[in-house]
């Protein structure tokens, strides 16, 4: 069973609303729209400190009810973090830790990308499974989408380096690379692998509702139009809407 909290991803895909200002105000909003699951970028969030980090996923627990996925995006992979590698890392790895209160107010799951530093993502996953909490492994390429193949090998690798969901956000420049990305996430939710696919910007815009047809374990969404962490993000209440329409 894959699960974010209590949330069981088995039985259907959890929309994540990205949280990237204001943290309590936004979270609070996310959930009157309902979103399942909520993503804070400490990155984006401008959290250096690991008390801050702790007390701010404390109050958002405590506001919403609603399940924590924590990461601290990369430069190079979208994110807006400014220091050590080990630094970034190292925040991840100390809050999964965190002991400074109940075991529910710390996150539910963290994201880490497979290009991190192989030996401090190695950190924040083991941290991460001593903890009991969801590991989501994952690479977005903001310029293309990689071959069948490269795909396929790279989930591949994101379970080997210990991936519950393995995640993949790729930049279509056709629609063939839509469907050979929903084409790769099929075949390995049929292999009984839990994966979270994005094809991003105009021609991916609709994977964010239909991807999860083809398996993909979780979208992610903006809370607002126009505030969106990523391109081809949709407001959280009209991917939900949608998604409903589809069942």
């Amino acid at each position: 069973m894959t699960q974010i909290g209590p949330f069981d991803l088995e039985k259907k895909a959890a929309v994540v609303a990205v949280i990237l200002e204001k943290p309590l105000d936004s979270s609070k909003k996310a959930a009157e729209k309902g979103t399942d699951i909520l993503e804070v970028r400490l990155d984006l969030l401008g959290i250096r400190d690991l008390e801050r980090a702790a007390e701010t996923i404390r109050e958002i627990k405590s506001e919403t009810r609603l399940p924590v996925i924590v990461t601290n995006r990369s430069g190079e992979e979208g994110g807006k973090w400014e220091g050590e590698e080990k630094e970034r890392a190292g925040l991840l790895t100390g809050l999964l830790s965190f002991k400074d209160g109940p075991d529910k107010d710390g996150p539910d799951a963290v994201d880490i990308e497979l290009s991190a530093d192989r030996e401090e993502r190695d950190k924040v996953i083991k941290a991460a499974k001593d903890h009991g909490k969801t590991v989501i492994v994952s690479s977005h390429d903001f310029l293309k989408t990689p071959s069948l193949q490269e795909m396929r090998t790279i989930l591949e690798e994101m379970f080997l380096a210990g991936a519950d969901i393995a995640k993949l956000a790729v930049m279509p420049q056709s629609m063939e690379d839509v469907l050979n990305l929903l084409r790769v996430t099929l075949d390995f939710r049929v292999a009984g692998k839990s994966v979270c696919a994005i094809a991003m910007g105009r021609q991916g815009k609709h994977t964010r509702v239909v991807a999860p047809l083809y398996g993909s374990v979780l979208t992610y969404a903006s809370i607002e139009s126009g505030e969106a962490a990523a391109p081809g993000q949709i407001p959280v209440d009209e991917v939900k809407k949608i998604m409903e329409m589809l069942k």
